[in-house]
């Protein structure tokens, strides 16, 4: 145990926000699959028709092919190869990559963001609080745990204490609450502040699903995130998502409901 704990530092500095799941394996355990996973091929996994959830070591990114693709978020930095590689999986390329919405500034979301841009040339969508940050490399803001034991320690465990640091990126397109994206169909932002403040998530009617981003999460059970800058705005965001129309939900971190979703954050959130 003591040779683990003087790998704690090294190890937080791949560290994503609230992305282990304990109740498949010891905690320990899963430091040791997170650190692995590092060097290991993205999974991606279909959700609905159009949709690929790619799986990149705890923190999930999603691929909308809609004839042209959209990429939502991207990733720790250093991801771009696993995104490329699940993106050339479905036999395009990633110049056809036109789109990166990232719903918030943290590093597991926004870290390669500006590597998959360079390569792409998509343009890049934030809302304009945290596209403030991700334009001069900064990746978050001082959070505090979320209520609960288990997400009390995993929060102390994989929260690293100092920002972790990712490249600058230019945003093309700022997206405020309300903001209907002509992409798929149509994309709607909803600005959900509490556990960032410039988050973002995104309905999209056409396949009655909503992309959560880390408003909440599904992962180790579904219910709050491991931290919230603001938990009371936190719970203000979940109310209004609770108040949407959708039957899938989609995370930044844990699987996606894929029925019902919207019943469960009522039961969950709605009071």
């Amino acid at each position: 145990m003591e040779g683990e704990t003087t790998k704690t530092s090294k190890d937080s500095k791949l560290t994503s926000f609230n992305h282990l799941d304990p109740s498949r394996q010891s905690l320990h355990a899963l430091r040791d699959r997170k650190r692995l996973s590092s060097g290991a091929m993205a999974g991606t996994t279909q959700v609905v028709k159009g949709l690929l959830q790619i799986s990149l070591g705890g923190v999930n990114a999603f691929l909308i092919d809609d004839g042209e693709l959209t990429l939502i978020d991207t990733g720790l930095p250093k991801s771009d190869d696993k995104i490329v590689a699940a993106i050339e999986s479905t036999g395009k390329n990633v110049t056809d990559l036109k789109h990166i919405i990232v719903t918030h500034c943290h590093p597991d979301h926004a870290g390669s963001v500006a590597a998959l841009k360079r390569r792409s040339g998509a343009r890049v969508y934030m809302h304009p609080v945290d596209a403030a940050m991700v334009r001069k490399g900064e990746s978050a803001r001082p959070m505090s745990p979320s209520p609960g034991l288990l997400r009390g320690l995993m929060y102390r465990l994989f929260i690293p204490k100092t920002p972790q640091p990712i490249e600058p990126c230019a945003i093309d397109q700022e997206v405020n609450d309300g903001t209907e994206l002509p992409i798929a169909g149509g994309l709607k932002a909803i600005h959900v502040p509490g556990q960032c403040a410039g988050q973002v998530a995104l309905l999209w009617p056409r396949r009655r699903l909503l992309f959560v981003a880390d408003a909440c999460a599904n992962m180790p059970t579904f219910g709050y995130a491991l931290g919230y800058e603001d938990l009371e705005e936190g719970r203000k965001s979940l109310r209004k998502l609770a108040a949407l129309d959708f039957d899938v939900a989609v995370f930044g971190h844990g699987s996606p409901i894929k029925s019902g979703a919207a019943q469960k954050f009522r039961q969950a959130f709605a009071s």
